[in-house]
């Protein structure tokens, strides 16, 4: 009897198995792509070289240190396994799941591979298959994509507020600014943002000259995460180091969002 009841809880737990948790098949333009396919955190993650392969032409993907990397038409890009984004062009685009490293396969979000590479996603929920249509070309460059006036104030603030926090702190930092710059209570600048001198000073960089040291490279990086549109901060306006001030003002006035590293999050 007890062989039996196991044996029948088996044949119902394999019965009763979603055929969904089985890897995604994966297309481009319709064509099958024999590509490994994984679905982790409810995103789709495939293998980079045989991807890439099937939507550039004369894609060249080859290990360079501690990265992989694609070379092609229009296409210079860079993917580390760990890292919270890949490289494309210059820009930085957002994994917040990070770079998988698998079995000796690069693995990266399906969704952030295409838009790097120009392309588009379609995702059929019933059965699980993803197609990918190709674009006419990868993404525009870092220099045709960001402001450089921008780019640089996000980046030295980031570095001077945050310079010794995790890349998730820098975001939430450079999110705080530019969730400022959309609120009507600020200037609608990040260079307005950052240097507004009501109440004495918004950040103590400014105060202090700070803002004018050279940003961390990942400062930098973070900073164009930011005008990528990567967010881990929510809707926070204010940001401190209860630590580091005697100034609780924020703590006693605003709602609490979250804590990253040092810094504590209000909106």
């Amino acid at each position: 009897m007890k062989r039996f009841l196991i044996a029948l809880t088996l044949s119902l737990t394999l019965a009763t198995t979603p055929a969904l948790a089985a890897s995604p098949s994966v297309s481009v333009d319709g064509t099958p792509v024999a590509a490994y396919a994984t679905v982790r955190q409810n995103t789709t993650y495939v293998a980079l070289r045989p991807m890439a392969e099937a939507l550039l032409e004369d894609a060249a993907v080859s290990w360079e240190g501690s990265c992989a990397a694609v070379r092609g038409t229009g296409l210079d890009l860079t993917a580390s396994p760990g890292a919270l984004y890949l490289e494309s062009n210059g820009r930085a685009l957002y994994i917040p799941y990070g770079v998988l490293l698998e079995s000796g396969r690069t693995l990266v979000p399906v969704r952030v591979l295409a838009a790097a590479l120009g392309a588009e996603v379609e995702w059929d929920s019933a059965t699980g298959h993803v197609n990918v249509t190709t674009g006419t070309d990868a993404i525009p460059s870092a220099d045709e994509q960001y402001d450089a006036d921008a780019l640089r104030w996000l980046s030295h603030i980031i570095s001077a507020e945050s310079r010794g926090e995790p890349l998730t702190g820098k975001i939430a930092v450079g999110n705080v600014v530019l969730n400022r710059v959309a609120h009507s209570e600020f200037p609608n600048t990040i260079y307005g943002v950052i240097f507004d001198s009501r109440w004495g000073g918004q950040f103590e960089p400014v105060r202090n000259g700070t803002i004018y040291h050279t940003p961390t490279e990942e400062s930098v990086t973070a900073a164009k995460l930011v005008l990528e549109g990567a967010d881990v901060a929510g809707e926070s306006l204010y940001f401190l180091a209860p630590t580091l001030t005697n100034n609780h003002w924020i703590m006693e006035n605003r709602d609490y969002i979250m804590t990253i590293g040092v810094h504590w999050f209000y909106k």
